[in-house]
């Protein structure tokens, strides 16, 4: 390389915007679609379960058949819902230009998290609400009557309702935010496609 060459080589500065990545706008739509969706199948679910029961047949599901169900509803709850919010927040979210296409996978990607996240946020916040309601009222019941203590054999029961209540719904939470991300990234590839 001549001397010529090398001082009119001239080294490019990279500059990073001082804009956010995150596209809330984009988060927020998926999130209340993907919350929509959640309280029609979390709505449904029970009018499902209830057509399988009949008070003239001396033939009903069994304890261990009706959380089975009440487990797999949870999971395609989850992973519906958070496939719908997710794909939404990628195709909502504004295209980038000059960026590199692993960023752009990148970020769809975390947008559908994001919107997975929030959304779950606001289940929880509905559910604690629900659950405060509800405790109150048992509470005011308790208190009208009497109630025997729980014995052994029904509080080892509950104890493993409450085991499988906790790994089925981490099973579904982590289904749901593996699906919201996967969603976000093809819902921006089919975004950047048109």
């Amino acid at each position: 390389m001549s001397r010529v060459e090398a001082a009119t080589k001239v080294e490019e500065r990279s500059v990073e915007s001082s804009a956010s990545a995150v596209e809330w706008a984009s988060i927020f739509g998926g999130a209340l679609a993907a919350f929509g969706v959640t309280l029609i199948l979390l709505t449904l679910g029970p009018g499902l379960g209830l057509t399988t029961v009949s008070p003239w047949s001396f033939t009903h599901p069994s304890p261990t058949t009706f959380g089975t169900v009440a487990a797999i509803w949870l999971v395609i709850t989850q992973w519906l819902s958070s496939a719908f919010g997710g794909y939404l927040t990628g195709r909502l979210r504004t295209k980038w230009v000059g960026i590199r296409t692993d960023e752009v996978l990148f970020r769809d990607t975390a947008h559908g998290l994001l919107a997975w996240a929030l959304a779950t946020l606001l289940i929880a916040a509905l559910v604690t609400v629900g659950s405060a309601a509800t405790a109150s009222v048992a509470t005011a019941v308790s208190t009208a009557t009497p109630a025997a203590p729980p014995t052994p054999e029904a509080a080892e029961q509950a104890r493993k309702v409450a085991v499988a209540f906790s790994f089925t719904t981490s099973l579904s939470l982590l289904i749901g935010a593996f699906v919201a991300s996967a969603a976000g990234a093809l819902g921006g590839f089919h975004r950047d496609e048109a």
